[in-house]
């Protein structure tokens, strides 16, 4: 049997393609695609302009700063969960925006206490400044001022008040108070910070006593210290730092600094304060709402309660006389496992009303991070750390590009955002799991 079957067909051959005009590049055209970056030769400029977020600072600042002195400024209690908690809580957030609506020109800026700030950021107060970089407080200040915004300097700052208002002549100031038992220590703070012109007294109330840090244990970073070799020979692998540390003035808690006269400080002895003695002099145990009282009828101006988490306490400050709550769990450097504050804040908020000023303090480190703050009722927020990373990675510099970064990233996150002002953003704008 035969069998017929169809035969193979010839395959078709593919069309052929159409060739790519090619021509010999021109250089005015490879000069409009090449356009190369201009090399930094200054060291400090060019690891500041690579960095593009806090993140890149605190990398930055890590590289150039002795690992104890970094740890100080990077660690937090114990197992650090609360610090850990403030920043998951800003993460966890979701921006919900609205579009259709001009935003070419936002307005960053805000009003706070009646006044117009440059956008809702305030400097937060540091201790041991100068120990991250010789420029200090003096440095940041100047940088709050040129921005428009708010510095606060810290009782255990290691610049006095009289040096910030001379450094920043323009800027508005504001004093952080350790109140002691001692009322004539107390009342010389206040009298300097008001002949200083300083607007704005911040009580902090969330250290009755030191918190622990174990990574500043170990360094021997203590009051007092006890340096470890091991941090001595960390500190002399960074020669450009230790220069400046022994070519610039002793650092000292400036404020606290040559009052023993005046104000029967114990432990106070001629220019300089005891260490040993400093924690009973700054953490007090027996911190009460009559303290407050009494600070509310010496300070004649604006008074804000920093440390508060629970309604409860926000409004029982406000109806003692405070202007202001600072919501705020020290950056996770004081009692560990408490909220993290953006969690607590929208509580706080309700129970104060629209009138009272709140500001959120611990964990931003972001634009967005004030974006979800106001959102959620702040008026403002703090930072700390996201300026002393700059501080450590360039000195004044450093904490200039800080702020840079965090104007831009709020500015450019406010606009796509579909808001065209600080004041527009509200509750609907944001998501909480």
């Amino acid at each position: 049997m035969t069998v017929t079957g169809t035969q193979p067909q010839a395959a078709s051959a593919a069309p052929e393609r159409p060739r790519v005009a090619r021509q010999r590049p021109r250089w005015t055209e490879l000069r409009e695609v090449l356009r190369l970056r201009q090399p930094t030769l200054n060291p400090v400029e060019r690891r500041l302009g690579a960095a593009l977020t806090i993140r890149d600072l605190r990398a930055v600042a890590v590289r150039t700063t002795p690992r104890a002195v970094f740890d100080y400024v990077d660690g937090a209690a114990d197992a650090e969960l609360t610090a850990r908690r403030n920043r998951a809580a800003f993460a966890a957030v979701e921006l919900v925006p609205e579009y259709l609506s001009p935003v070419d020109h936002p307005d960053l800026s805000t009003r706070l206490f009646g006044r117009e700030i440059a956008m809702p950021l305030i400097f937060a107060p540091t201790g041991y400044t100068r120990m991250m970089h010789h420029e200090g407080e003096a440095a940041v200040a100047r940088v709050a001022a040129r921005h428009g915004l708010p510095y606060t300097l810290s009782t255990v700052g290691t610049s006095t008040v009289e040096d910030v208002a001379a450094a920043a002549p323009g800027g508005e100031h504001w004093f952080q108070l350790y109140l002691t038992r001692n009322e004539r220590l107390n009342t010389e703070l206040l009298d300097r910070a008001l002949a200083a012109g300083f607007t704005t007294v911040v009580l902090t109330v969330d250290t009755p006593v030191a918190g622990r840090h174990p990574k500043d244990m170990r360094n021997g970073l203590t009051i007092p210290p006890s340096l470890t070799l091991r941090t001595l020979f960390g500190m002399a692998r960074y020669p450009s730092w230790a220069l400046n540390k022994l070519t610039t003035a002793p650092i000292t808690f400036a404020s606290l600094s040559g009052m023993s006269g005046k104000s029967g400080v114990s432990g106070v002895t001629g220019d300089t304060i005891d260490a040993v003695r400093v924690a009973d002099v700054v953490f007090e145990p027996t911190l009460s709402y009559e303290h407050l009282a009494w600070l509310r009828a010496h300070w004649p101006h604006r008074l804000l309660v920093k440390g508060i988490l629970s309604p409860r306490d926000a409004r029982r400050v406000v109806e003692a006389g405070a202007d202001g709550v600072i919501v705020s769990n020290h950056g996770g450097r004081q009692l560990d496992r408490t909220p993290a504050t953006l969690t607590v804040l929208p509580e706080i908020r309700e129970e104060l009303g629209p009138d009272a000023t709140v500001i959120l303090d611990s964990g931003v480190t972001h634009g967005q991070d004030i974006l979800a703050a106001r959102a959620l009722g702040a008026d403002a927020v703090m930072i700390g750390r996201a300026y002393l990373y700059g501080l450590m990675a360039g000195g004044e510099r450093g904490v200039e590009r800080a702020v840079t970064i965090l104007r831009e990233e709020y500015a450019r996150s406010l606009q796509l955002l579909g808001l065209n002002a600080s004041e527009a953003i509200a509750r609907h704008h944001l998501r909480m799991p």
